[in-house]
Formats: C-alpha cells, structure tokens, sequence
C-alpha cells in the first residue's frame, strides 16, 4: 500500500467518474487541497483532504509513505495518437522544411511516410524493439501513463505485423498502458501507386483477416485527407475492419476539408484525429455524434501550418482530446507537458481546458476512460507528482521546464 500525503493540490478528482467532458464543462477542474491518496496494489482506494485522513484504518505493515508537501498529484497523461514504433529519424526532411517544401513536396520525392516505410522494412524486429522502448522510457518520464501506438510505417502485409507484433511486446514489456492500432492505410506504398484500389484490397483481404486472426489490433485507421485515401475508400477499409471487431480511428482533415469527419462520425469511430481543417459543418456533426475530435498541436507547429479551431469547437459544446501525435515526419516529440503549453499558447485552450483534453478526454479516445485519466477509486493508480509548483497553471506556462518528479504506474513507483 502506497499512502501520498500532505499534498499541495491533487487535480482531476472525480467522486462519480464521467466518461468525457465537454463545452463550458471542460473549464472546470475538479482539485482537492492538502490532499492525501491511498493507492492499493494497482488500484486508487480512496483520497480526500489531509485533515480527514485516518491511519489508523491503514494497517498494511508494507505501508510506503511519500510526503508531497509543495507539490502537487496529477491522474498520468493519455496520450490517445502517436506512432512511437519506427525504425530511424527523418532529420534531413526537417532541414527540407526549413528550406520551404511543404509536407506533400516532401512525399512526391520519396521521402515522409514512405522514407519511414523503407527503413522499417529494413530493420529487424528486435532493433525496432529496443528503439521504441527508449520511447517509451522517455514518454513515462513527462507523465504518460497510457498510449496509443499505430502501425502505418510497414505498408506491405509483413511489415505492417511485424510493427504489430513490436507493439504487442512493447505492451508485455513496459509498466504504460499500451492500445494498438493497425494504420495499414496509411499511405500508398511505391509500387502501389497508380494503382491505389488494389492496395485497399490487400488490406481488406489480407492485412485485416491476419491482423485480427492473431489479435494484434484495438483499433483499425485511416488517412482520409487529400492526395491519401478517399471517403469511399475509408468505408470500405473501415467496414472490413468492424467485422473484425475493430473500432474505427481517423486521420481526418488534416490538409484539407476531406470528408473524414463525417465519415468517421458515420461509422461511430472512437475519434477522429488532426482536424486543422473543421467548418460549421464538421461541427455539427460532431455534437451528434460518440466521436472524440482529437487535436495533435505539436504536428502543425512542426508542420508550420494552421491549427484546429479548438476554441470554436469548445465554445459551439464539443468536447476536445489533446495527444502528441510522436513521429518521426512531423512531430518528433512525445511530451504532453509541451503539447498543453501548445494547447495554451496556439489553441487558445484554457490550462483546465488542456487538462482535461490530455487526461479524461484522452482516455475515452483511447476506449479507456473506465480506467484511466483521472483520480477516481477503483481506478488504475496512475498519477504523477510535480516538483515544488505554486499552481497547476504553471505546467503548461512553464514551457521547457521538467516538473515531473515521480512517475507511479500501476501502483508502483517507477521513477522518483
């Protein structure tokens, strides 16, 4: 048993769990001051004002106790979009950015997703492994404590379960909270080109029936947007992956106004991710809808290009995931602090704001709000403590500084 005690402010505390929060709801951040919390095992047992604890009632003789006098106790990141599992880094292209080639020059000319595609295929199984557990290393280090992974960088029937198969260790391996999303649709591979149809066949009629024959996968994805796959052709691919018993995800409007949306919307897909392109239209689809819109900021700031209209889409009642969308083409960065100061900064997203979109609003993007994304009883024990901080304000303010102390998953302590 773990007692945390004398604890500045313990945010995001929930009596009677909520799945997500949405509009003027997601300003509002339920905290308890010189809090204490009780973790048993893996679970949250109970937690309340400092004042009204009673050891007394605590008889495990294994009791570890943490004094977090000045400083504060947040539920872990969930980081609902990454693809952490790929072979290398694509530096070179970013110098390309800096040079003035846009993100679908760069692609025509061999390079995003199918630079990363080729030098997965050329990697092993075991070397993948070891590069994205660093990753993982480091991602538990800012305060995530549940992730997303997708696959996407393989393209061909074998690589794309190998990354599975990556993903699936990682899960075994690692203390985060691992969901796995197969993103076979991801690009169309070389010598697929032109002929773009059959690609989608070997996805509906192979990559699909193998994936989930050796249950591999949470999640099936697409990348609907302009110059990658059609509305027609995500239906088909999401269909297929339903009968499967696979949850639709969607890269959706992310370079133009795609249909993606709506189409995820369509097929109650768990979220629809990107958005930097989303109307009156997108909107209100949205509202009658399951479908978490999910915003990735570090993607258009590496990206250079314009940001969802977060503020719109709060303000009009929906409710907002954040998540880090950690690649190697466009946002090189799995820190979710740095993706709430962007959520701040460039998104105009109140900190209460940010919070609740990178914690319980992430985790129903990820079918893990149950469990996750916030410091309910019954919940897996998955919190952080900050270093001494005046408020909670300041986590997001406070850019580039490191103010995770100790990292607690699953009841353990995994960095202090």
């Amino acid at each position: 048993m773990l007692l945390i005690k004398n604890i500045k402010k313990l945010v995001q505390v929930e009596e009677k769990p909520q799945s997500c929060v949405a509009g003027k709801d997601m300003a509002q951040l339920n905290c308890i001051d010189d809090a204490f919390l009780i973790i048993d095992n893996d679970k949250i047992a109970d937690f309340g004002e400092t004042a009204k604890l009673n050891t007394k009632n605590i008889t495990d003789k294994e009791l570890t106790i943490i004094d977090a006098t000045g400083r504060m106790v947040f539920p872990s990141f969930c980081d609902s979009h990454t693809h952490l599992v790929y072979a290398g880094s694509r530096e070179i292209e970013y110098i390309d950015k800096i040079r003035g080639l846009s993100y679908a020059e760069i692609a025509k000319r061999g390079g995003g997703i199918l630079n990363s595609a080729k030098r997965l295929h050329e990697t092993s199984e075991d070397e993948l492994l070891q590069q994205s557990l660093t990753r993982i290393e480091e991602i538990i280090s800012y305060g995530t404590g549940a992730v997303e992974i997708k696959s996407g960088y393989g393209l061909s029937t074998e690589d794309e379960i190998k990354m599975l198969r990556v993903i699936k260790r990682l899960s075994k391996l690692t203390p985060v909270k691992i969901k796995s999303t197969f993103l076979g649709a991801h690009a169309v591979p070389e010598k697929y080109i032109g002929k773009q149809e059959q690609y989608v066949d070997l996805i509906i009629n192979e990559m699909i029936p193998r994936i989930a024959d050796e249950g591999l996968a949470d999640f099936i994805d697409v990348f609907c947007d302009k110059g990658f796959f059609t509305v027609d052709e995500t239906e088909r691919i999401l269909s297929a992956g339903i009968k499967y018993g696979l949850k639709g995800k969607i890269h959706a409007n992310e370079l133009a106004l795609s249909g993606g949306i709506q189409v995820g919307v369509k097929y109650d897909a768990l979220s629809v991710d990107h958005l930097e392109f989303t109307e009156d239209d997108e909107i209100k689809c949205l509202l009658n809808s399951k479908t978490m819109p999910t915003l990735l900021p570090g993607a258009a700031f590496f990206l250079g290009m314009n940001y969802p209209p977060a503020r719109k889409m709060i303000d009009s009642g929906l409710p907002v995931a954040l998540a880090s969308d950690y690649n190697p083409g466009s946002s090189p960065s799995g820190d979710m602090k740095f993706v709430l100061s962007l959520a701040c900064i460039k998104l105009k997203m109140l900190p209460e704001e940010a919070i609740n979109a990178a914690t319980i609003n992430s985790a129903y993007a990820m079918n893990l709000s149950q469990t996750h994304g916030s410091i309910a009883r019954g919940k897996i024990a998955n919190v952080f403590i900050t270093k001494p901080i005046n408020n909670y304000e300041f986590i997001p303010y406070a850019y580039t500084t490191k103010l995770v102390d100790t990292v607690i998953l699953n009841g353990e302590i995994i960095k202090k």
